[in-house]
């Protein structure tokens, strides 16, 4: 292994764990991790909630489910060693409806598989105690549920890169990927880096980038913009934790809710809207290049043909205050439209198969020197830790 050269293309938060899981593990490895951008943790990693997740949601025996919550502990641990934000604030799921109350207790059952810490049922009168303005039928609540800062976490892995001889590489963009006798040459405007391996973890362009390493084109990216609220701070004192909606399982995003962030603000969001560009952040944000890639992919059709009535609505609240903070109302009815501001946004990078399915479990392709995180949704940044452990056992041949 000594005096081996692994590139990392991508340095959001999962290139860079794997970038310090492979400095950790092989001693004498030389690691490399290019990014396009002039920073660390730009595009998903620098828009996300900042929720470390607890594994409620995830299919039992999935990738997302184990990583989570091994990934969730050793996050944990990793920001209380290096004096990181972690607030375990809570987090409350609840159930509105009683259609809402049926999957509630599918979720109980799917949370306790998955060996989700400290989960308990409460009913409406302990959602109050936990949440005095929130209302609902019933909840899960998961105490173990936190909050973080994932940009400061990716600086601080990037750090651990480069102090133990590794080097992140700003503004190379990648733009081809040749195999040669005895390992490959990652080629870019800024010039040329040779190495023995190299692993893809570019978040919104990963499927363009595994491709130039000959990667097949499924799944590809869809890009999907997820705008955020922010609660005025007359009225952040509402809300004590995180407060999420009982999932749809036919749909992947969660929905709107309320999080506490550690700097003490609360966002309400995000939607989901198709974005028309890949790193499409605003609304008038266009690519024709990223247009065509949509429209040119079967499965984009196949999935505008099941979730049409799903994205108009989504792409109302775009337009509407009042209609992106109805939902989010029926779970905390004292902030209204008046009491929020728009915020930011982040462009969920969503895999879909050619048959028109969204891709749900993160997937991971290995073609002979070439590893490429082909999908890396949440529970990413909380899994990060367990992602990197997981790719470097793959490519130890674990």
């Amino acid at each position: 292994m000594a005096d081996r050269t692994i590139g990392i293309v991508g340095a959001g938060i999962v290139g860079l764990a794997i970038g310090r899981e492979l400095i950790r593990r092989r001693s004498g490895t030389r690691v490399v991790v290019m990014e396009k951008e002039d920073r660390v943790a730009v595009h998903q990693t620098g828009h996300n909630s900042g929720v470390v997740h607890a594994g409620i949601y995830y299919q039992p025996g999935s990738l997302k489910a184990l990583m989570c919550t091994r990934g969730g502990a050793m996050l944990r641990e990793y920001c209380n060693d290096r004096k990181l934000p972690y607030d375990e604030c809570g987090k409350l799921v609840v159930a509105v409806t009683p259609d809402d109350v049926t999957r509630l207790d599918a979720l109980a059952a799917r949370a306790g598989i998955n060996l989700v810490p400290g989960l308990r049922r409460v009913g409406a009168d302990e959602i109050r105690d936990l949440e005095p303005h929130a209302t609902g039928l019933a909840a899960l609540y998961s105490p173990k549920t936190a909050i973080t800062d994932y940009v400061r976490i990716a600086e601080s892995f990037a750090g651990d890169i480069t102090a133990a001889g590794g080097e992140v590489r700003f503004n190379f963009p990648v733009t081809g990927v040749a195999r040669s006798l005895g390992g490959l040459t990652v080629t870019s405007p800024a010039g040329i880096v040779p190495v023995d391996e190299l692993i893809v973890c570019a978040g919104i362009q990963s499927d363009l980038v595994a491709r130039f390493a000959g990667d097949a084109a499924e799944p590809r990216i869809i890009p999907f913009r997820g705008e955020y609220m922010r609660v005025v701070p007359a009225k952040t004192h509402l809300i004590r934790g995180l407060i999420y909606p009982v999932p749809d399982p036919r749909y992947p995003f969660l929905g709107v809710h309320f999080t506490r962030r550690v700097d003490g603000s609360v966002e309400v969001g995000p939607n989901a809207v198709l974005a028309t560009a890949r790193e499409g952040y605003r609304l008038r944000d266009f690519s024709p290049r990223d247009v065509a890639g949509i429209a040119g992919w079967p499965g984009s059709w196949r999935m505008a043909g099941r979730h049409w009535r799903t994205g108009i609505r989504e792409l109302y609240g775009s337009f509407s205050k009042n209609a992106y903070m109805r939902a989010a109302r029926r779970y905390v009815p004292e902030i209204g439209p008046a009491d929020v501001v728009r915020a930011g946004a982040g462009v969920r990078a969503q895999a879909l198969d050619r048959d028109g399915s969204l891709v749900d479990d993160f997937r991971i392709h290995r073609l002979g020197a070439v590893t490429a995180v082909r999908n890396a949704p949440s529970p990413a940044a909380t899994s990060s830790m367990a992602i990197a452990e997981h790719v470097v056992n793959v490519l130890d041949g674990r």
